[in-house]
């Protein structure tokens, strides 16, 4: 919003300084064209950034959703194998919470190297240490090996989608044009109280508009961040 600002302030101070025939209306149709085209292209990559960040954000909402029903679907799987499942079962509770303080970064500020947790390591080698001695526990051995290969992909996958999706080139030429923009309209709209008041309300909305793409773009942080809740009180104790 700063830059904006700029823009409004410079070309409010330009009028005032520009000789009368560079604001003449000749002058003043040939700039109301340029800005109508930044206008249109600012609009264009806005609606592009918008639906990429909301792209974002759905499709790790959605394998997050997974991940946590796929925690559901192991655990439940896992009671019915047998009581000798239950340090299995407590593992996998563990591991969930680790994930989840990587993917929100809990513990520091800047992002973090993928590591595998200890507790997920230790779940994978209990699981692969069962012994099914029934047709039951071997269908249900099956199930949750699979089950537990689409977890581990998918939390690869978020964790290999950790970068932003959309290019910081792009949010930098957006912030050019509005400023270009919203300076143009300083230029020839007339230095009054409610113009500027107006002028100011629109850099806000603008500004606003770009806040929410990239808080959008981060679905792990910040104001719109997906909560954590459902993936850590989804499976209780164990029991």
């Amino acid at each position: 919003m700063c830059s904006i600002l700029a823009g409004i302030a410079i070309g409010a101070r330009l009028r005032s300084r520009l000789p009368e025939h560079h604001l003449s209306p000749e002058s003043e149709n040939v700039i109301k064209l340029g800005i109508g085209l930044i206008g249109t292209m600012s609009a264009l990559v806005l609606g592009l950034l918008i639906a990429s960040a909301q792209t974002t954000y759905d499709r790790k909402r959605n394998e997050l959703n997974q991940i946590t029903a796929d925690g559901l679907l192991i655990d439940q799987l896992l009671a019915q194998y047998g009581p000798e499942t239950k340090p299995i079962r407590e593992h996998l509770r563990t591991s969930l919470q680790m994930m989840a303080d990587m993917l929100w970064n809990e513990d520091e500020g800047t992002p973090r190297a993928f590591a595998p947790s200890s507790a997920g390591l230790e779940t994978y080698r209990l699981l692969n240490s069962l012994s099914p001695g029934t047709d039951l526990q071997r269908a249900l051995s099956v199930q949750i090996s699979e089950t537990t290969k689409h977890l581990s992909q998918l939390r690869l996958i978020l964790f290999a989608q950790s970068d932003s999706s959309i290019p910081s080139p792009f949010v930098f030429i957006l912030m050019c044009w509005l400023t270009l923009i919203f300076g143009s309209f300083s230029l020839f709209g007339p230095a009054n109280a409610t113009v500027l008041v107006f002028l100011v309300l629109c850099a806000a909305s603008a500004a606003g508009a770009i806040f929410l793409i990239l808080q959008l773009n981060d679905p792990f942080a910040g104001i719109l961040q997906i909560p954590k809740t459902p993936l850590l009180n989804a499976l209780g104790p164990v029991t």
